[in-house]
């Protein structure tokens, strides 16, 4: 027996384990996985514009004009007027001075990290951040200092032991997520800026998972805060709320001109594709013409997040699109999410390395899509197939951002873990009950550190090695 395969065994031994599910048809909110229809509740299609009809027409057009590829790097003859035209809205939708497009979110964040931390820099990163973020600073060989999930008290006691600032020997870069993908929690940004701010050094905040969902006409964290001068690289997506694919980075001219010449993963990579492109243009144009569309995917957040607490999940009444249901153990997170395909409802299970060993999930995140009926139907599916299980919903973990009491009439009290909290919503329930019609929308001075000692960078749940040892180990 081969290396790999006694690898692959072991995996399938405790759990983690993963296989391709194959889709077919468009990222709607109606899927066939396998050959068999069920809901889609897992996508990041947050707004329901990957499927637009626009968004498609412009993707169709662009490939007849320009082709299906850009050809070459971006540095090279790959820039093409696709590009510096979403460049430009972007940058007007953001509020920045200038915008640059990246192949993927995954290089836009190792790009832009590597770009402004090297070798004798400290980079403060979340805990909780991105795999991308987390190989980025890898990457980037700087000094990695790890701070706990949004301690923005162990963030200032690192700051003031580790690096120097910008205007002395080494520079000094936090980054961090804007909403954290696997939990749909909110990063302390205020805190975060007035930081750097005092200890001089730059931030760089990750909007994949807030553009479309927080802030005025779904501009992201970032703007919700009142924060768009005063972040250095304001990083987002093209493939979640924008329906399409690739990243960008929102920053200052002189800070786009720096990373146009320093940001490796741009002038190594072929330039994203003029289909792609163009259908986040049309994407991002329905966005600006049609804002409702934010509402409705918080205001289907809402009800989908009432109807999982009266099932007894313990979620909290806010309008984050982004739903975990922590179950614990691998095996049984795979289990609740194969019951529920069987009962026509799909969403995927999470487990180490995504997440930290003992808090496999299922993710479920509302679209915009969605209608309140087909929601509320996969709530009770969800429930039902917990309870076929042996799995009380009432006995699961919440979620780090699940910290409000849910608004259904039962005596349900959270822990408060974060200190964000979104404003409810004034829109009634009885507008998402409606079908979304989308043809419709006319770190040192010797002190001690205030907690326990935060774990070093190779310690964060996202290590498949790591994951191996530690079940070895068990």
């Amino acid at each position: 027996m081969s290396d790999i395969e006694e690898r692959l065994q072991e995996l399938e031994r405790l759990g983690l384990a993963r296989r391709l599910r194959l889709v077919s048809g468009p990222q709607g909110p109606t899927v066939l996985i396998d050959g068999k229809p069920v809901l889609l509740l897992c996508s990041n299609n947050y707004l329901g514009l990957a499927d637009h009809p626009r968004v498609r027409e412009a993707a169709a057009d662009a490939a007849m004009r320009w082709g299906v590829g850009a050809g070459a790097s971006r540095l090279v003859s790959g820039t093409m007027t696709i590009h510096r035209r979403l460049e430009e809205r972007l940058a007007a939708f953001k509020g920045s001075q200038a915008c640059l497009l990246f192949g993927s979110g995954y290089l836009a964040n190792i790009g832009v990290i590597g770009a402004l931390a090297g070798r004798g820099d400290a980079i403060f990163s979340d805990e909780l951040n991105h795999a991308s973020i987390v190989d980025g600073c890898r990457l980037s060989r700087a000094e990695v200092i790890v701070y706990r999930h949004r301690d923005v008290e162990h963030l200032e006691w690192s700051l003031r032991r580790h690096g120097s600032g910008r205007d002395g020997a080494a520079r000094r870069l936090i980054v961090t997520d804007s909403v954290f993908s696997m939990d749909g929690d909110v990063a302390p940004l205020a805190e975060i800026a007035e930081l750097a701010d005092v200890h001089d050094a730059r931030v760089m905040v990750d909007e994949a998972h807030a553009t479309g969902n927080l802030g005025p006409g779904g501009r992201g964290a970032v703007a919700e805060a009142g924060l768009s001068d005063e972040i250095d690289v304001v990083v987002g997506t093209l493939g979640k709320a924008l329906g399409s694919y690739g990243a960008y980075a929102c920053a200052s001219a002189e800070m786009v001109r720096y990373l146009i010449n320093t940001a490796r993963s741009l002038i190594y990579s072929t330039a994203p594709s003029p289909p792609a492109v163009a259908g986040a243009l049309a994407a991002l144009e329905l966005l600006r013409e049609r804002p409702h569309r934010v509402q409705r995917l918080r205001s289907n957040a809402r009800v989908l997040r009432r109807a999982l607490a009266r099932e007894g999940f313990p979620v909290a009444d806010l309008e984050m699109q982004i739903v975990p249901l922590i179950v614990g153990d691998e095996r049984d997170a795979m289990r609740l999410c194969q019951e529920a395909i069987e009962r026509g409802v799909f969403a995927q299970a999470i487990r180490p390395p995504t997440v930290a060993a003992g808090s496999s999930r299922l993710r479920l995140t509302a679209m915009a899509s969605h209608t309140a009926s087909e929601l509320q139907m996969a709530a009770s599916v969800f429930g039902d197939a917990a309870r076929k299980l042996g799995i009380d919903p009432a006995s699961l973990t919440p979620a780090l951002g699940e910290h409000e009491p849910v608004l259904d009439g039962r005596e349900m009290a959270y822990t408060e873990l974060t200190a964000y909290a979104h404003d409810p919503s004034s829109e009634d329930d009885a507008s998402a009950a409606t079908p979304f019609d989308v043809e419709s929308d006319s770190e040192s001075d010797g002190e001690s550190p205030p907690t326990a000692p935060v774990p070093a960078m190779a310690s964060a749940p996202f290590d498949v090695e790591r994951e191996l040892d530690s079940a070895r180990a068990a």
